[in-house]
């Protein structure tokens, strides 16, 4: 038996080209599950539930003046700050109570939910954007459950 480029073993001396696989499974595919990365930790470490996306729209430390999507939520302190890339985005991910989204460049929709209803707002480019609660006629609380941006 000769070893084959390739990995092909061929049969010596017979004067037939017989050739089998040295292995009998090619190695698996890689699929892209679009799941966010290191998720767990940061649930962990800031209570945020991201659960997948594009890699387009990704959590940030909030600093003025970078065209960033900020949220503003009754359930925390502080800001919570997206970076967006690309021509196109969107991140599905749970934060409750978020209440107002400041636009940036990018054309921005978010869809809420509460109880079994879902609601779609349209986020003003580099403007305040009431959401959510604030722009329920019941002000019911909501879950923010998917951002998408596009040029």
């Amino acid at each position: 038996m000769v070893r084959c480029p390739g990995g092909s073993v061929a049969a010596q001396g017979t004067g037939l080209a017989s050739f089998t696989p040295v292995a009998d499974e090619a190695p698996g595919y890689a699929v892209e599950g679009f799941n966010y990365p290191s998720a767990d930790r940061i649930l962990a470490e800031k209570a945020i539930v991201l659960k997948r996306g594009d890699g387009h729209i990704t959590l940030a430390d909030c600093a003025s003046g970078t065209g960033q999507l900020e949220l503003l939520a009754r359930s925390r302190p502080d800001k919570i700050c997206f970076n967006v890339t690309g021509n196109a985005g969107w991140l599905t991910l749970e934060i409750p109570s978020v209440f107002s989204i400041r636009g940036n460049d990018y054309t921005t929709q978010v869809d809420m939910t509460t109880g079994a209803e879902e609601k779609s707002f349209d986020v003003v480019k580099d403007r305040w954007t009431s959401v959510g609660e604030s722009a329920d006629e019941q002000g019911r609380e909501f879950i923010l459950v998917e951002i998408r941006t596009s040029k």
